[in-house]
């Protein structure tokens, strides 16, 4: 990081957070105080059943629109924006060309699930590639993380693979293609953390990883640079807001919310209800691999030196709750749920298990299907909205239980989202885990983390230890409900989870 400066609590940081349903912008006081948000929704385009694309042009154009929205609702002069950070939904992969920026295909989303056979050969006749895969990059075989999508791209795209070859596509995750298009094409690179969800990038090196690489058929010249998550990312072009607005930081949605949780310390942990669920624990300078199918990933590298975390994903929190209001229409708005949940209790005798693009850790079933289960005549609309919300928790104490299985016990948990904002669900969640639960007072904290990381960069924080100290919570809950309660809502649910498991 470059030297700090004076540090001038009068500057703010624009915070680019581009998710799986929406784009937003935050303008952020240096005291990590929301002035202003921004937001644009964009289609999900599904062509086949598991597919899930998004529209490159609607990743940008609503990138852009919610920047403007955010800067004109502060009401301040860009000038006094001192630095930008992006944060972005991960693993989703596009490829470019190089001189025109023309998108070769869709952006293939995270969730998208079109790889799974792929996957499934590659396993076949590639003996233990799940063992290679995870001892270089922490993760495992799975459709979920970019590489697969790259090949799916380079084989099923007409003409795609020659270019590639002859130098003229580029690779990247969000970040990257943002970072490209708000510089005008001047910076190509990536940080750590996204890198580490490419299933590309030996995370013990720090570098791409050549076996893997040669494995898959991926040319390297595709890939961008690899920079810390605080650096010199270049400068947003000037035409776009004004002036060009330095950029100094940039993580992988979870991970930034890591940070903006201020999770510094080894054994923290914070759990993000977005569209899908993602619980990550800080372990320090320890690589720790899970024997329970949890990832292995980088939170963070600063100056070159690397921090990492164990990581449980869920593909569908958010997006059931979504589901239910515009595919089912049995609510109008997701803040419908909390009353009818309240109305329904906890004896619920419906279990929904929404493995609409498969099941995330720990069971990486990508062929498992959603259900609903336990309907009966007295079966309403209050009961089905009730169990969306009850899957989020229990598939977090899914995760909770690797962990411990794993000897990883995290005694409390930090939650953020746009979830947290339904009381009702964090209570049941604090229930269900059987552990304290803490709600930040700035719930955007994925926003939050690149924007610290780009003050960071731009010496507006001297450590993360200062940046500790700004970090406040909201609302504690505590578990209301003992041990044998607890454990039949949770067996309930397992058994649910067993009924839509695919045969492999």
């Amino acid at each position: 990081m470059p030297d700090k400066k004076e540090n001038t609590m009068s500057d703010y940081i624009l915070s680019f957070d581009q998710g799986t349903t929406s784009s937003r912008a935050i303008i952020f006081s240096a005291r990590g105080e929301i002035c202003a948000i921004g937001q644009h929704e964009f289609p999900q385009i599904f062509p086949h059943s598991g597919w899930v694309e998004h529209n490159p042009d609607d990743i940008w154009e609503s990138t852009l629109q919610a920047a403007r929205d955010a800067i004109e609702q502060a009401g301040i002069d860009v000038a006094d924006i001192r630095v930008a950070g992006i944060t972005n939904q991960r693993e989703t992969t596009l490829i470019w060309d190089r001189h025109t920026g023309e998108p070769v295909y869709n952006a293939i989303v995270w969730q998208d699930r079109r790889t799974a056979a792929y996957c499934q050969q590659l396993e076949d006749e590639h003996e233990n590639i799940e063992q290679l895969i995870t001892d270089h990059t922490g993760l495992l075989l799975d459709p979920y993380f970019s590489a697969t999508k790259i090949v799916w791209l380079l084989d099923n795209v007409d003409g795609v693979r020659a270019r590639a070859e002859r130098g003229e596509l580029m690779f990247g995750t969000v970040d990257t293609y943002l970072l490209w298009r708000l510089t005008g094409g001047e910076v190509y690179a990536t940080d750590a953390t996204n890198a580490s969800r490419t299933m590309l990038f030996n995370i013990h090196r720090q570098c791409w990883d050549d076996e893997l690489l040669a494995l898959l058929g991926i040319p390297p010249g595709m890939l961008p640079e690899v920079k810390n998550s605080a650096d010199d990312f270049g400068a947003i072009r000037a035409d776009l807001f004004g002036r060009r607005i330095p950029i100094g930081g940039v993580a992988g949605d979870q991970q930034a919310a890591l940070i903006g949780q201020a999770c510094f310390t080894p054994g923290m942990a914070k759990s993000t209800y977005g569209t899908g669920c993602f619980m990550v624990m800080n372990t320090g300078d320890e690589a720790v691999r899970s024997t329970h199918r949890l990832l292995t990933t980088v939170a963070y590298r600063l100056d070159n030196q690397v921090t990492y975390a164990v990581e449980g994903s869920i593909f569908m929190a958010g997006a059931t709750i979504q589901w239910i209001r515009d595919g089912l229409r049995l609510i109008r708005d997701a803040s419908e749920s909390e009353s009818l949940a309240h109305q329904t209790g906890y004896e619920n005798p419906v279990y929904m298990v929404p493995a609409f693009t498969g099941l995330g850790a720990p069971y990486w079933d990508p062929e498992a299907r959603g259900a609903i289960l336990g309907l009966s005549r007295d079966t309403g609309i209050k009961e089905i909205v009730t169990a969306g919300l009850q899957a989020v928790c229990y598939q977090t104490r899914d995760l909770l239980e690797a962990m411990r299985e794993d000897g990883i016990r995290p005694e409390n948990l930090r939650a953020d989202g746009g979830m947290v904002a339904n009381s009702w669900l964090v209570q049941f969640l604090a229930d269900v885990l059987g552990i304290p639960i803490a709600c930040p007072k700035v719930t955007e904290t994925t926003a939050l983390g690149a924007a610290f990381l780009a003050g960071l960069q731009a010496g507006m924080y001297q450590s993360l230890d200062e940046v500790a100290t700004l970090w406040q919570d909201d609302k504690a809950y505590t578990p209301q409900v003992d041990d044998e309660a607890r454990a039949q809502l949770y067996q309930g649910w397992r058994t649910a989870v067993e009924r839509v498991r695919s045969a492999g």
